[in-house]
């Protein structure tokens, strides 16, 4: 029997495991078109923001997303269209970043979001309008109803696209390593970004805060599996980048809310905007002038003073002699 089992093994084509390595790698490629790309990653945590905000109240919100009991006041939030990172966002067919950092803030409820965008034209077109003799009666649209801003946000992306990745070979244990290996390569897709917090009515910075997103990209090729599969193998087939970029922005503001719960203002002797503690030369600050006054001339020494000689100790006295008695002579009558 074994002879026989023997020859029927020698006798089987050395290619006959191939088709089951195929039904093998394209179960896998099956598998895999469930999870091309993983969830985009803010810092440690999950990545993408969603839901909706109305008021103080949220709905389908991040969890990950650091929340405030009490608004900490008005914000408005400028974005730089003239900076290398906004022009960029073209070629990944990305607009502003400002709506989903605006979902974001007032999810969060840390802040109360005023206009300050495009629609801040609208705004002021539509009060020119009820002004004039167009305007309804009871439209209440007098003067002194519009919110100041208390504080200014900037967002600034300071670098994201591809890190470079491994192979999925590394994923799949055994023989479906090489199955891995055929099906294709793991990308990394990475973002960095800032975040400035300003107080409008002084100019002051009062925080900043960087955060970074991630994800891994499953990239799919080999034209003897993939030439069934329906579609492209891509790992995001909407803007991988995009949804990076707002996970580190989300990490970003994580980061802020954090540092401003404990926040303390700086403060500078003398009064913030007075010159500084740093003087120059010649200058009108209270330290420049400090540091232009001439040095102290330094006191000549004393001569150190002639310790006094020690007083001579008394000599000891003497005991005084005593003089014997005088003896009596007697006198003959």
């Amino acid at each position: 029997m074994s002879h026989d089992l023997e020859q029927a093994t020698s006798s089987r084509p050395a290619n006959a495991g191939a088709p089951m390595l195929k039904l093998a790698a394209a179960a896998v490629l099956v598998l895999l078109q469930g999870c091309l790309a993983t969830t985009p990653q803010v810092g440690g945590g999950t990545a993408s923001t969603g839901g909706a905000a109305g008021g103080a109240t949220a709905e389908n919100q991040n969890k990950a997303l650091e929340k405030c009991d009490e608004s900490l006041g008005t914000l408005a939030i400028e974005e730089d269209t003239n900076a290398t990172w906004y022009a960029a966002l073209r070629g990944y067919q990305l607009g502003s970043t400002v709506p989903v950092l605006r979902l974001m803030i007032q999810q969060s409820n840390c802040f109360v979001i005023v206009e300050r965008g495009s629609g801040m034209n609208d705004m002021m077109r539509e009060r020119q309008l009820m002004r004039g003799e167009e305007g309804r009666a009871g439209s209440n649209y007098g003067g002194g109803q519009m919110v100041a801003a208390d504080y200014l946000m900037k967002p600034t992306i300071q670098f994201s696209g591809k890190t470079g990745g491994g192979s999925a070979a590394s994923l799949l244990p055994g023989a479906l390593g090489v199955v891995g290996a055929l099906a294709g390569s793991v990308g990394v897709n990475e973002a960095s970004t800032t975040l400035l917090l300003v107080d409008i009515r002084s100019g002051v910075q009062i925080s900043a805060a960087e955060g970074t997103g991630k994800n891994y990209d499953f990239g799919l090729f080999g034209s003897a599996f993939t030439g069934g599969l329906a579609g492209g193998a891509g790992g995001y087939s909407k803007t991988p980048q995009g949804r990076v970029i707002v996970s580190a922005f989300a990490d970003s503001f994580n980061q802020m809310v954090k540092a401003l719960r404990n926040y303390k203002a700086q403060t500078v002797k003398g009064g913030l905007g007075t010159g500084g503690r740093l003087g120059v030369s010649g200058g009108q600050t209270p330290a420049s002038q400090e540091a232009s006054k001439p040095a102290p001339v330094a006191a000549p020494a004393a001569p150190a003073a002639k310790s006094a000689p020690a007083p001579k100790k008394p000599a000891p006295k003497k005991p005084a002699a005593t003089n014997p008695p005088a003896s009596k002579t007697g006198t003959g009558n």
